[in-house]
C-alpha cells in the first residue's frame, strides 16, 4: 500500500542554475538540468513536478508547472541564500514530498527527503584547477548535501565509485542514471557540413574540441600534440567560452606559434552544435578528468571519430566508438590523432561504432530512470 500511498507524490527539482544567458553557462548542467525538465512530464508514473527557477532563468520548453523566485538567483551568492533559506519555506508551501538538486547540493534543513545529483568530484580531486571560493563552496556544501541526502544520482559509475571514494557514501545510496543524447546530434548531409565550413571559413581538414575552456579539460596538452602532426593546412578549432584559469591556454598557442592554426570561436550555441561535429573531420576531447563527458556522445551520434581519455568516465562515454588514449601523455595524444586523420578505415570503423553506441543513450530512458530514483527515496 505504500507505493500507491506515494504515486501522486510533488516532486520539486530545484532549476536556479539554468542559466538565463545564452553563454558558456547554458553547457553542461545547464543541458543536463533542461533536458530532464523536458522529459519527466511524458514519464506515466503518476507523480507531480514542478520546476523551481530563479527570476532571470531561461524557462525549459517542458509542461512541468514552473514556479518563479523574485530573486536574482544568477549571481552564485544569491543563489546560495535561496537554496539554504528561502528554498524550504518553498518545499512546505507547495507541499512537496520530495526535492531533488540535480547539481551537487540540496537544502540542508528540508520539510522533505532529498536526492541530489553528483556530476563529478573535480574540485576535490584536483582542487589547484578552481578558484578558491569556488572550490571551498563546492567540497563543504557537497559532502553535507550527500551526507543528508535520501538517495544520490551519479551520471557515470566512475562518478559512483568516485562518491563512495572521496565522499564516503555506501554504494547501495547510490543509483547511476547516465545523460542522454539530443536527437538534434545526427548525420547530416556532406553537402550541409561543406556549406557549414565554407560559410565559417574552415578548412576541409579540422580537429575540433568542444567545452568550457578550464585546465583539466587538458588542451595545453592538446594543443601541443596537434603542433607534433605538422600538417599543412589543418586546424585545431577549440569551441566553448572562457572558464577560468584559461590565461596559460593562450600563452601556449602563442608561444608555439600556432595562431593561425588554432581557432577560438568562442561559446556557440546548442542548435549549431551538430553542425560543427559534422563539419569536422575528428573529434577530439582529451580531458584529465569528467564525470561522464557529453560532447564524446553527442560527436558520436553525429558520426565523427572521436579521440578521448583512458581516465575517468570517458570510457563509458566513448565506448568501443572512440580511440582511447593516456591524457598525460603529448605523444599518445598526437599519434591517436595522426591515426584518425590518416587510416580512413579506423576513420570508418569509429564512425560505425560511434554511431551505435550514442544510440544507447536517450533523455527519456535518463527522466524515466530518475522517476525510479525518486520512488525509491520516498520509499
Amino acid at each position: 500500500m505504500q507505493s500507491a500511498a506515494k504515486k501522486d507524490a510533488h516532486i520539486a527539482i530545484n532549476a536556479h542554475l539554468l542559466s538565463g544567458q545564452d553563454s558558456y553557462r547554458s553547457a553542461g548542467v545547464h543541458q543536463y538540468i533542461l533536458h530532464l525538465l523536458r522529459h519527466l512530464g511524458a514519464v506515466d508514473d503518476g507523480m507531480r513536478f514542478s520546476a523551481l527557477l530563479g527570476a532571470d532563468a531561461l524557462p525549459p520548453e517542458s509542461d512541468l508547472p514552473l514556479m518563479r523566485s523574485r530573486w536574482q538567483t544568477d549571481r552564485p551568492s544569491r543563489r546560495v541564500l535561496w537554496e539554504q533559506l528561502i528554498q524550504p519555506r518553498v518545499l512546505r508551501h507547495v507541499e512537496a514530498d520530495l526535492v531533488h538538486g540535480p547539481v551537487f547540493v540540496g537544502p540542508l534543513v528540508a520539510p522533505c527527503p532529498v536526492v541530489i545529483t553528483i556530476h563529478d568530484l573535480s574540485f576535490i580531486r584536483f582542487p589547484h584547477l578552481f578558484p578558491p571560493a569556488n572550490r571551498f563552496y563546492l567540497t563543504v556544501m557537497t559532502r553535507l548535501s550527500a551526507g543528508r541526502a535520501r538517495r544520490l544520482i551519479a551520471v557515470s559509475e566512475h562518478a559512483a565509485s568516485e562518491t563512495v571514494r572521496l565522499l564516503g557514501v555506501p554504494r547501495e545510496k547510490i543509483d547511476v542514471v547516465y545523460h542522454g543524447v539530443d536527437p538534434a546530434f545526427r548525420p547530416l548531409p556532406a553537402e550541409e557540413a561543406a556549406a557549414f565550413r565554407r560559410r565559417r571559413q574552415l578548412p576541409d581538414q579540422f580537429v575540433l574540441f568542444v567545452g568550457t575552456l578550464e585546465p583539466r579539460k587538458n588542451l595545453e596538452r592538446l594543443i601541443e600534440a596537434f603542433a607534433r602532426l605538422h600538417r599543412d593546412g589543418a586546424k585545431l578549432v577549440l569551441v566553448g567560452g572562457k572558464g577560468w584559469l584559461y590565461e596559460d591556454l593562450f600563452a601556449k598557442v602563442e608561444a608555439l606559434g600556432l595562431d593561425d592554426a588554432v581557432l577560438f570561436p568562442g561559446y556557440v550555441r546548442s542548435a549549431e552544435l551538430p553542425l560543427w561535429y559534422n563539419a569536422a573531420t575528428a573529434f577530439a576531447y582529451p580531458s584529465l578528468y569528467e564525470g561522464f563527458g557529453m560532447p564524446v556522445t553527442e560527436a558520436q551520434a553525429c558520426g565523427t571519430p572521436v579521440l578521448t581519455s583512458t581516465s575517468s568516465s570517458l570510457p563509458e562515454a566513448g565506448g568501443e566508438g572512440a580511440l582511447l588514449v593516456d591524457p598525460e601523455d603529448v605523444d599518445a595524444i598526437a599519434s591517436g590523432l595522426a591515426r584518425i586523420l590518416d587510416d580512413d578505415s579506423l576513420r570508418e570503423a569509429l564512425t560505425e561504432r560511434g554511431l551505435a553506441h550514442a544510440r544507447t543513450f536517450d533523455w527519456s530512458r535518463t527522466a524515466r530512470e530518475t522517476v525510479q530514483v525518486y520512488r525509491r527515496a520516498l520509499a
